[in-house]
């Protein structure tokens, strides 16, 4: 295991999107928790990664981003739930990374959020699935927030102290889980 951040991935690159906002929330519960903590946006990803050569050799522009991954010493993924699933950018995100070491031996927490009400769950299995499929190691707790536009205030901070508490929870827990691993 890496000694590197937790890196929180905002699964979708819609600008000023609410996974984003609730990304930013938890790595505030991981700072609380005195662990090191990265963000990395899907707004973030290089043009150049979405032209069809990529397949084959990926640009120069997407090695930070490969490095930071392979670094991290795991990854909280935050998703929202687009039509059913999850978003096609963060599908191909995963998909442009390196197989197998990106997720191999990887802690991996989820956290999903919609607007209806179920609250990703759907999204975060089909996540599961896949990153299980990659050997990562699959932290246990995760977190839904159904109805999400009307837990956030104007200002992106949660209005749901019960929900905030699960997520300051589920945070605290995967830093323990990440240095149980890390043995």
């Amino acid at each position: 295991m890496s000694n590197g951040p937790i890196l929180v991935i905002a699964g979708t690159n819609r600008p000023d999107s609410n996974a984003l906002k609730i990304a930013k929330l938890i790595i505030g519960h991981y700072q609380t928790a005195g662990a090191a903590v990265e963000l990395y946006s899907l707004t973030e990803m290089p043009m150049e990664i979405f032209d069809p050569s990529c397949y084959a050799t990926k640009p120069a522009a997407f090695a930070a981003v490969q490095q930071r991954v392979v670094n991290s010493a795991g990854l909280h993924v935050v998703t929202p739930e687009y039509n059913g699933s999850f978003p096609g950018v963060l599908k191909y995100f995963i998909d442009m990374l390196k197989f197998p070491e990106s997720f191999e031996r990887k802690p991996v927490a989820f956290t999903g959020l919609a607007a209806g009400m179920w609250g990703a769950l759907r999204a975060v299995e089909q996540l599961q699935m896949i990153f299980g499929y990659r050997d990562a190691y699959l932290f246990p707790k995760r977190v839904f927030i159904p109805g999400v536009t009307g837990k956030l205030d104007a200002a992106g901070k949660l209005t749901d102290a019960d929900l905030n508490k699960r997520l300051a929870d589920q945070a605290t827990g995967f830093v323990k889980f990440v240095a149980s691993l890390a043995v």
